[in-house]
């Protein structure tokens, strides 16, 4: 098997199991455990897994060259899976053994997946190589400003891992230990910023339409600096402010810009509609951002901002990517087809929505249906992305 296909069949396992992890999120989320606890089958489990198994497969490409091995791939996947798995008992639980077994392990997974990644791409890290055919010859200058930007993003993946292994194990933390810290340098440093580079160098591509550049020069650089602020003036400041702002710009502005892209484009994929609700669910997470910066946080406003940004922005956005990669209608199993795709995102959305007006509103009746609704999406997601994958291997 040649390391194209070994790559291929790599990536299909990892977002398996990243979509494995949606499901595990939802149902902690409806089951009540703390939000410390579930933002790592969200973050950890679902984002970051299907974050690496399509990393593999793009980012070298990004950078005109090809994976060097896939030899430490299943022990990054091991790694991976364990590492999220031990780290959310371990919080649940407060079992520090388990914590600090699950960091290790989850640090490792970053680690091996650096080296792969970085060894790839080792003569090409400007990224002024882009790959970039000649029949796309007009998007370059953009592909050529975006590729910086995800190496900032792994930058980021590494020190909010090592943040993270020291919040539950007894490392010593590059800051205070504040959990929300190492969460920010996750979720918006390495989780939004890599959302924004690739998003910029792949939506173009899968809708036809020119892509507004003023906003990539506006959104790349607003996101790579405002998670580096954010994680160090937590929870309040001046600079908290600043870097609310920040964000916030970098959120809209990649909102924006897909509402631009969808108005620009004579297409309609079913997965665009996932992308174009994930940016209109951050330009709700950022209006939280600005709001804890100017009126304080309180509990229902903090649970509304992670599950806007991370289930809204991140999570939309990235299943409606992955349906253009992996199209449910091509599926000949049960369901298969665009219709059930949208409703999965259909179902996340709502339910989403749902859940944050019921958290702000402290109704727990419309909290609930909200996150059961979501839990739905989140297993019709798992469904096709299962079928699809195992009819890919017979």
């Amino acid at each position: 098997m040649t390391t194209a296909l070994r790559t291929s069949q790599w990536a299909r396992r990892f977002v398996f199991v990243g979509a494995c992890w949606l499901v595990v999120w939802q149902a902690v989320v409806l089951v009540g455990v703390s939000q410390r606890t579930w933002i790592l089958p969200a973050l950890l489990g679902f984002v970051f897994h299907t974050v690496f198994g399509k990393a593999y497969s793009l980012v070298p490409t990004y950078f005109d060259r090809e994976l060097s091995t896939t030899k430490l791939v299943p022990v990054h996947f091991v790694s991976a899976v364990g590492g999220t798995g031990f780290l959310t008992v371990g919080v649940h639980r407060s079992n520090d053994l388990l914590s600090t077994t699950g960091g290790l392990l989850w640090i490792g997974a970053v680690l091996v997946f650096a080296v792969t990644i970085g060894w790839s791409i080792r003569d090409n890290l400007t990224g002024s190589e882009t790959g970039t055919s000649e029949s796309k010859a007009q998007l370059a200058s953009i592909d050529r400003f975006a590729n910086p930007f995800m190496l900032i993003a792994f930058c980021y993946l590494l020190v909010g891992s090592s943040e993270l292994l020291a919040v539950n194990s007894a490392v010593p933390p590059l800051f205070d230990g504040y959990p929300p810290r190492a969460t920010h340098l996750l979720a918006a440093g390495a989780g939004g910023l890599i959302v924004f580079s690739v998003g910029f160098r792949l939506v173009p591509r899968f809708f036809s339409a020119p892509p507004p550049e003023p906003l990539a020069w506006l959104v790349l650089p607003a996101g790579a600096v405002a998670p580096t602020v954010l994680a160090a003036s937590l929870p309040s400041g001046q600079f908290f402010v600043l870097g609310a702002i920040l964000q916030a710009s970098a959120v809209v502005g990649f909102g924006l810009a897909v509402v631009i892209l969808f108005y620009r484009s004579d297409r309609r994929p079913v997965g665009f509609y996932g992308v174009v609700g994930g940016g209109f669910c951050g330009i709700l997470a950022a209006s939280f951002g600005i709001l804890f910066a100017v009126d304080g946080v309180t509990p229902a406003r903090i649970a509304s901002h992670a599950r806007l940004n991370l289930l809204g922005l991140l999570g939309l956005t990235i299943v409606g990517i992955s349906y253009q990669f992996y199209p449910p209608a091509v599926g000949s199993f049960p369901l298969a087809g665009d219709r059930t795709a949208t409703a999965a995102m259909g179902l996340l959305l709502a339910g989403l929505l749902v859940d944050v007006g019921g958290q702000l509103t402290a109704s727990t009746i419309p909290s609930t249906a909200g996150q059961l609704t979501a839990l739905l999406g989140a297993a019709v997601h798992l469904w096709l992305v299962s079928g699809l994958f195992y009819e890919q291997s017979h």
